[in-house]
């Protein structure tokens, strides 16, 4: 069947029926969220357990079992790997991994998919276990790709069942309150956490920094925890920060940057108030440090920042630019650092951030976000999930839903990353549908989507070009770009932030 998007979606994958995608707003959710069994500690009753080994027996974890992990520490995060090398000792099998991402890091895995420990995963793949599930034929069942909202979505309806949580903590006592704020593996907010821990059967605090009761801030509480294990390390906290949360360099991408922050006062939004979120590649860090730059010559103060925070982020409420900061992601240890001594930088959760079927979330109050891509097509379509060669190299994150949410959505995309074009007649995966996209920002033109007249009216002094128009600059430049040879294995779906089929993606065979 072909969905709204205009991709065609099979009827079912590993024996559950698909919804197609229908657009942002049509699917409206029944019945209720879904609750895990009632649990009771009694006086005297102890959580503390005294290993992996001794957590995974006492939870029940199985052959067939989903255990989900949060991806916090990034690149740095040592419990995945942890929990699967124990479940593999103990000849457990059939084991379907729920990350909210996976990272070079967890390159291990791959092992534990060839000799079937791990045989599905859903969550979104960075690195070599994506480009190892590429190939096709890797995992009993297409890998579910979701965004950061519709994954606390799935989980709280119950599309996503976890039978056991993990729940990485720098600090907690041995009730299970426990935080990401102190300690020596500090990573800043848990939002990730928060569905795990709400709607998991069962929720396991793994940390290396046990303190006495009570743990404040509490951040996950003690109420949905069933025992706590201490480690010798969580992680490396130094591993959060990676080379996509470097400022760009590039005078092309920099000048890119500063015409974001132009458009956005041209459209008359830069005003005190202001809200938006936050991106963390190389460009989008630098719209953060020029709308700073603009809003304080300026004297805008803005509401509130969304997103992945940064130092950049950070330095805007230092000095009163913004009023509030939201941080269900930190990215960097000066955000770690600032959510601890400043109370007007506040801790929420994935579902407050970008779960839509709720009652309300927060990316529906953003004024605005500037987000990056893969490609992009002629119809506003975006890719973040593979690349032009096909190769499932990236997550969605929280495109899917500040792009839903905010008044104004800009895609930041030089034309060319290195000789292929990024604006193309047709991206390789929709990762982010057209009909939630309304600029795009390359450093030969502005593009907006024409059903935003309102905004093309505003912004007729700057240089706006039709997507079309950017299309044929790119290929003009570097030649109509080749498209991937795709295999008939079907290695990931794409699901909507409302947890309807938006995309497949297939396996790779060469160009």
């Amino acid at each position: 069947m072909k969905n709204a998007a205009g991709r065609e979606i099979p009827d079912e994958i590993a024996g559950k029926k698909l919804k197609p995608y229908n657009g942002p707003f049509s699917f409206k959710p029944q019945g209720r969220q879904y609750s895990p069994p009632l649990r009771a500690v009694f006086p005297g009753e102890s959580k503390i357990l005294g290993s992996i080994r001794e957590a995974i027996k006492k939870t029940g974890i199985e052959n067939g079992s989903t255990i989900s992990f949060h991806h916090h520490l990034r690149n740095g995060d040592a419990v995945v790997n942890m929990v699967v090398d124990e479940i593999a000792k103990m000849g457990i099998k059939d084991i379907t991994l729920a990350p909210t991402a996976l990272f070079p890091v967890h390159e291990p895995i791959i092992e534990h998919i060839k000799n079937g420990v791990v045989t599905a995963i859903h969550g979104s793949l960075n690195g070599p276990i994506g480009a190892f599930v590429s190939e096709g034929g890797k995992l009993k069942e297409p890998v579910i790709l979701r965004s950061h909202g519709g994954r606390a979505r799935a989980i709280c309806s119950g599309d996503l069942h976890i039978d056991v949580a993990f729940i990485a903590a720098s600090a907690a006592d041995d009730y299970g309150n426990c935080n990401g704020s102190l300690g020596d593996s500090a990573f800043g907010a848990l939002g990730f956490g928060y569905a795990d821990a709400m709607h998991a059967d069962k929720v396991v605090v793994v940390t290396d920094n046990l303190q006495p009761y009570p743990v404040t801030p509490i951040s996950i509480s003690q109420t949905f925890v069933d025992y706590v294990v201490e480690v010798p390390s969580i992680g490396d906290p130094g591993g959060i920060k990676t080379g996509t949360m470097q400022i760009t360099k590039s005078p092309s991408r920099l000048m890119m940057a500063k015409n974001v922050v132009k458009f956005f006062a041209e459209a008359g939004i830069l005003k005190d108030g202001f809200s938006f979120q936050a991106g963390a590649g190389g460009t989008s860090l630098a719209v953060t440090k020029f709308l700073h730059e603009y809003m304080r010559e300026k004297g805008i103060t803005g509401s509130f920042v969304m997103g992945g925070i940064t130092g950049f982020v950070v330095n805007m409420l230092e000095d009163g630019t913004i009023k509030k900061i939201l941080d269900a992601q930190s990215f960097d240890l000066e955000a770690v650092e600032s959510m601890r001594k400043n109370p007007d930088h506040f801790e929420v959760s994935h579902i407050e951030f970008g779960n839509m079927h709720t009652g309300g979330c927060i990316v529906n109050r953003q004024h605005a976000c500037f987000l990056g891509a893969t490609e992009v097509d002629i119809d506003f379509n975006v890719n973040v999930n593979t690349h032009s060669d096909g190769m499932l190299l990236h997550g969605i994150g929280g495109h899917q839903d500040a792009a839903a949410g905010s008044d104004i959505t800009v895609i930041l995309a030089p034309l060319l990353r290195g000789r292929i074009p990024v604006i193309r007649k047709e991206v390789t995966t929709v990762s982010t549908p057209g009909d939630t996209v309304d600029v795009v920002v390359t450093e030969r033109g502005i593009a907006i989507n024409p059903r935003r007249e309102d905004l093309i009216e505003k912004v007729k002094n700057m240089n706006v070009v039709s997507i079309e128009e950017l299309y044929k600059k790119a290929v003009s430049m570097a030649g109509e770009p080749k498209k991937p040879k795709l295999g008939e294995d079907m290695v990931a779906v794409v699901e909507y932030r409302d947890g309807t089929a938006l995309d497949t993606v297939r396996s790779v065979k060469g160009w």
